[in-house]
């Protein structure tokens, strides 16, 4: 299961960093804007995750 939710965190965050680029390209400041924001809350959440169990690093003692 918390492989599934970093999964679709990862997507949104993908998402959403694509979505920005392209409504500013398109000079849609406001939407650009606010994915820009969803894109800067998603990746502060994925920062904040402790590391995956699974993580081969975390594996082999290089984080802690």
């Amino acid at each position: 299961m918390e492989k599934l939710g970093r999964f679709l965190l990862r997507g949104l965050r993908i998402g959403a960093s694509t979505i920005a680029i392209i409504e500013l390209v398109r000079n849609d400041w406001t939407g650009g804007i606010s994915a820009v924001l969803a894109w800067l809350v998603f990746l502060q959440v994925e920062r904040r995750l402790p590391p995956s169990s699974t993580d081969p690093a975390v594996q082999a003692g290089e984080r802690p």
